[in-house]
């Protein structure tokens, strides 16, 4: 070995949740050291200079579920975090020349709603209080580990009676959050289970709203907007405070990596040790526990306690040997679907894009948050009627930002950086692969934006395409799925990341899972890293 050093955690992988538990352990006065592979920090929450004067966020690109507790207990204001609020913060174009304009300001949307129907207008306050409501019953449980309480047999896993206690106060902790809603359950339950579409369809009768609310249900989804577990993935999106109001997304003053980047200086404070280019091959075990790591350079790091911000895969499958795992904990490791239909096309432009159904003169309201292509339900089902035979859509959805509409930092002045997040883009292509096929793709992107703004293709300075398979290798996403495992019915709260292991320990004894493939899941909140080091630290004291 090159060399070795000890410590009492090493985690792996410097994303937003690897640093938010290593924070916390620090916090509990335990000697830290946090590995990151890439030279960058922030795992899929970054900021890179892709072309000189411009940031990119090159992956995650908004934010909103990011915990307020772990704003205010980590001080991150006082490290450079600030979030920016977009108002309006929703733009969707029409082909017939209108568009639909919302935030916010609920006078606003009343007003937009009733260009297309006042019923929409009057019946959208209701439809909004419903999903607050089930959201502030569910949102506790996020911050909450996931009690383990399946029948599964004792021999897979030695439960103490203290676990079983707390696991069966988390479940009588949902069971009153629950209670609260009252008559509204049954709707909660469909939220929680059902598909979008028909719950969109019950409430609205304008296309064009249907439509711009359904884009929610599917981001970063391998679903269509009529299959069950849809309804979940729109009301994880409106979760969440940190873009100023519940279900407002924000923008990072910087990028997404000033987020990571403000967690990573309150760790060091706490005397974390951060590495960058440092790549782990393998977790070394001794007598079924974490003995430490080793790097790709031949350092060997010795520490008790691993906590694993990577995704399943990398973790049990390229980092442990088989025989460090239960057979029946690999099968399950070996049926977590990651099934990914994302893609990302990142540009700089000269100029914003100028919309023929808003024309303005430079930056207006419609350029400050989130510029929808996907103008009715049916575009949205033919979209994924494309990928779930392995072709790219044909007419694909396009989720567009212009940050530098609030933060003009991040580019040269008088120019722009553009974020395109595209569904849908299957990971396994039918036909050929995604390093030949992704440019054509990107074409049909931007030609399909100029249909609504004719004069970005001829604004475009620079250009990069970040396909499934880009997201796999640049960021460790097996199968491109930018959530660390699909966030359906099958893999959420007691389930993930494989049943009668959700409380972020595995069969290792001293391995622990800390990024999105523990609950709560995907998105940018780091509660998956807060949750983690408070399980860690109830095993260490």
């Amino acid at each position: 070995m090159a060399g070795s050093a000890q410590y009492d955690a090493v985690v792996i992988g410097g994303g937003h949740n690897g640093l938010v538990a290593a924070a916390y352990l620090a916090r509990a006065h335990k000697r830290v050291c946090v590995l990151e592979r890439r030279k960058v920090l922030g795992g899929a929450c970054t900021t890179e200079e892709t072309w000189p004067g411009y940031k990119i966020s090159t992956a995650a690109y908004v934010v909103s579920l990011f915990s307020p507790e772990i704003i205010r207990e980590l001080r991150l204001p006082q490290y450079g975090l600030k979030i920016l609020p977009r108002n309006p913060s929703s733009f969707t174009p029409l082909p017939d020349g209108r568009s639909l304009l919302m935030g916010p300001d609920a006078a606003l949307n009343q007003r937009e709603i009733a260009k297309f129907s006042r019923a929409d207008a009057e019946a959208y306050p209701r439809y909004e209080a419903l999903l607050e409501r089930v959201a502030k019953a569910l949102e506790p449980m996020l911050e909450q580990t996931a009690p383990d309480v399946l029948p599964l047999p004792a021999a897979w896993r030695k439960r103490g009676w203290g676990k079983r206690l707390r696991d069966a106060g988390q479940m009588w902790g949902m069971y009153r959050g629950l209670e609260a809603l009252g008559s509204e359950i049954p709707e909660a339950l469909e939220l929680l289970t059902g598909a979008a579409r028909p719950i969109l369809d019950r409430w609205f009768e304008a296309d064009a709203l249907k439509a711009t609310l359904a884009t929610d249900a599917i981001i970063g989804a391998f679903l269509s907007i009529s299959s069950p577990g849809s309804a979940y993935v729109l009301l994880h999106h409106v979760m969440g405070e940190a873009g100023g109001a519940r279900g407002v997304w924000g923008y990072v003053q910087g990028g997404m990596g000033a987020l990571s980047e403000s967690i990573a200086q309150a760790a060091r404070d706490l005397g974390v040790e951060i590495r960058r280019e440092a790549e782990v091959t393998r977790i070394r075990t001794s007598r079924g526990r974490a003995a430490g790591v080793d790097l790709a350079d031949g350092t060997s790091l010795d520490a008790p306690i691993i906590a694993s911000g990577v995704d399943p895969h990398w973790t049990f499958e390229r980092f442990l040997a088989p025989e460090d795992l239960p057979d029946e904990f690999r099968s399950a490791v070996r049926r977590i679907d990651y099934a990914s239909a994302s893609a990302k096309i990142n540009l700089a432009l000269a100029e914003p894009p100028q919309f023929a159904c808003l024309p303005t003169a430079g930056l207006g309201p419609q350029h400050h948050g989130t510029m929808h292509i996907g103008p009715s339900l049916e575009y949205l089902e033919r979209a994924y009627d494309d990928a779930k035979y392995g072709r790219p859509s044909s007419e694909p959805i396009l989720e567009m930002t212009l940050p530098t509409s609030v933060d003009p930092a991040l580019a040269p002045p008088g120019k722009h950086v553009m974020n395109i997040f595209v569904q849908y883009a299957p990971y396994r292509l039918a036909h050929g692969n995604w390093d030949d096929a992704k440019e054509a793709f990107a074409d049909r992107c931007i030609a399909k934006l100029a249909e609504y703004a004719p004069n970005v293709p001829g604004a475009i300075l620079h250009r990069q395409i970040v396909s499934p398979l880009d997201l796999e290798r640049e960021f460790r996403l097996t199968g491109g799925n930018i959530f660390q495992g699909a966030m359906t019915l099958g893999q959420l709260f007691l389930l993930r990341p494989v049943p009668g292991w959700a409380d972020y320990r595995t069969p290792v004894g001293g391995l622990y899972l800390c990024g999105a493939a523990a609950h709560p899941g995907g998105g940018v909140m780091g509660i998956c890293g807060r949750n983690a080091a408070r399980e860690i630290l109830r095993d260490h004291r």
